[in-house]
Formats: C-alpha cells, sequence, structure tokens
C-alpha cells in the first residue's frame, strides 16, 4: 500500500497519476464494518474498471479542527488506521491535511477540483450519512448529482447493520466508555486495542509474584476502569504468539487512597521474560469485573489469581 501525504503530492509520491481510482472517502476512525464496506466497495470497482483502490481520508479530524476540546477521542492512532485500511483492501491511501483551506471550499468545487481534478476520480464511494463542503452543506445526493457531469460515479453504500445495530465510530466509542468491549468487537470485527511500550511501574506486581506489563498508552481512548481478559501481541517481532492476558484498567485503589491517573496493566498469563522496552498490543475480549479496592493484599492477590483463571476460560490463544 502506498501513501501519500495531501492529493498535491500524488504526482511526486507516486510518480505517475492515479490509474482510474475507485475512491472510498471518510475519516475511518477505527475502520469498523461500516468502513470496511465502503473499502471493499471500492476495491471491487477498482478490480471490474482494471484501476486501483484509494482512501481519501483526513488528518486531523474535523471534529478536532473545528472544536478540539470537544472532539471525541479518536478509536485509534493515525498508523493503526493506516495498517487497517490496508488490511481492508487499500492500495493508495490519500491522507488529505484538514485545513482551514480545506474547510472552506464549497460542495461544488470540492468535486470539481479534489475529486474530479487533483484525483482523477472514475469511481467515489461514501457512507449513506457523508456530509462535505462548507459548513457540512453537501449530502450523498448532492456527490451524485455533482459528480454525474464530471464523470464521476458515485456509490452510496447504505448503514451496515450487525445485530440490529448500526455501524459507527460514535457507537464504538460509547461501548468501549461502557465497558462494553464485547459490543465494540461486533462493530469493529476484531478487539478493542490498546498498544503502547512498557514501561517500569512501581514493581507491585511482581512483588506479589504476579508480574505486569505497566504501558505506556499510544491512543487516546480507554475503557471503562475495570478487569478484562484478552490477548497481548508482542509488536517488536520477538514473538509470533498471542498470549492470554488479564488487564487492568484502572487507579489500583488497593494501593493508592486517592484518584489517580488511569494506568493500563497486563499480567501475560504462563509468561515470564523481560518485556521492558517492547511495544504491546491489547486486545480486549470480555470485561470480567469492576476495579474496586480490597481490604488486604491477600484478599487481591486471590481475586488477581481468580481474574488469571477466567481469563484461561474465556480466552483462546491464537498465533499468527
Amino acid at each position: 500500500m502506498r501513501v501519500v501525504r495531501g492529493r498535491k503530492r500524488l504526482g511526486v509520491e507516486l510518480g505517475r497519476p492515479l490509474r482510474t481510482p475507485a475512491i472510498a472517502i471518510g475519516n475511518f476512525d477505527g475502520v469498523h464494518r461500516g468502513h470496511q464496506a465502503l473499502i471493499a466497495e471500492a476495491h471491487r470497482l477498482a478490480h471490474a474498471g482494471n484501476g486501483e483502490s484509494v482512501v481519501l481520508t483526513f488528518d486531523p479530524h474535523p471534529a478536532r479542527f473545528f472544536a478540539p476540546a470537544l472532539a471525541p477521542p479518536m478509536i485509534t492512532t493515525l498508523d493503526r488506521r493506516l495498517e487497517l485500511l490496508e488490511a481492508a483492501g487499500a492500495g493508495v491511501v490519500v491522507i488529505e491535511p484538514f485545513t482551514a483551506e480545506l474547510a472552506r471550499i464549497e460542495a461544488a468545487p470540492f468535486v470539481a477540483q479534489v475529486l474530479a481534478r487533483d484525483l482523477a476520480a472514475r469511481y467515489v464511494v461514501v457512507g449513506y450519512d457523508f456530509s462535505f463542503g462548507r459548513g457540512r452543506q453537501g449530502h450523498a445526493a448532492l456527490l451524485t448529482e455533482l459528480g454525474q457531469p464530471l464523470g464521476v460515479a458515485v456509490t452510496v453504500v447504505p448503514p451496515v447493520m450487525v445485530d440490529g445495530l448500526v455501524c459507527s465510530s460514535t457507537k464504538v466509542r460509547e461501548f468501549v466508555l461502557e465497558g462494553r468491549v464485547e459490543g465494540a468487537r461486533l462493530l469493529l470485527g476484531r478487539p478493542f486495542e490498546i498498544t503502547g511500550r512498557v514501561a517500569r511501574g512501581a514493581g507491585r506486581g511482581r512483588g506479589l509474584g504476579i508480574p505486569t506489563a505497566n504501558l505506556a498508552v499510544e491512543g487516546e481512548l480507554l475503557p471503562r476502569t475495570g478487569i478484562y481478559a484478552g490477548r497481548a501481541w508482542r509488536l517488536d517481532g520477538q514473538d509470533g504468539a498471542a498470549h492470554r492476558a488479564a488487564i487492568s484498567v484502572g487507579t489500583n485503589p488497593t494501593f493508592v487512597s486517592a484518584t489517580g491517573e488511569v494506568s493500563v496493566e497486563a499480567h501475560l498469563v504462563d509468561f515470564d521474560q523481560d518485556l521492558y522496552g517492547a511495544r504491546l498490543r491489547l486486545e480486549l475480549e470480555a470485561r470480567l469485573r469492576d476495579e474496586r479496592r480490597f481490604a488486604s493484599v491477600d484478599e487481591l492477590v486471590a481475586q488477581i489469581h481468580a481474574d488469571i483463571a477466567r481469563t484461561r476460560e474465556v480466552v483462546d490463544p491464537i498465533r499468527r
């Protein structure tokens, strides 16, 4: 997959124009099943027209540009978004900087200049709720109308439903923030992830005989505090296995009297190697319980062992 940062750099970075591109447009935060449907349709159209599948996405997210204090936390980092877009079938990804200049473009010039002229779009694929142009004045029907005389065929993908739920980034965030990681998994088509590098913590887990990897989290979105069962992947190429992991997202209330910063720690089941400095990706499969303060360390240790036993029951390790 080729990544181009800005449509005006296409010629320089690709060394050629796009070939009969079928372009899926969106923010693609999380690359959930709805997003995957858009990319699959663009891939189908590109293949049928002997062209290439292209994704046009934006950075920063428009919500962050217009109201940074009110913008929702991103489900995935930009780097992870690119990995997921490639896995979904994108051949080229154009990351368009969302600037004041782009925000000022009216709907008609957006189609004529950005899509038809700069990207040479032959096919455009958008979701049913797509909006574009200054003040979000454009919608899918207008895009179809404006694209027709320019030779741009528009496909509007209807809502993607899973078990009666519409796949959306908003709903994924809602599930995650409520700790309902099973629901997030349903809409994402994969477990919700937390990625970070293992940093040195207080060392309490090892002192209790239950070592944990303390993550310096790279992303923005964390689930509701609590204990989760999941998997841990090592991302530095030294270990191709997924390890069962009992994962804590919380403030360590048994040891910390006042509510502090939320930390993410994972105990990798049946694993005893040095992980300091390694990057891990934690996949959250199920919520086990709320975080709570225990009356004694012995009571806490007993509960952690119960959490580990429960993790063994609900999570199957897999290999890459």
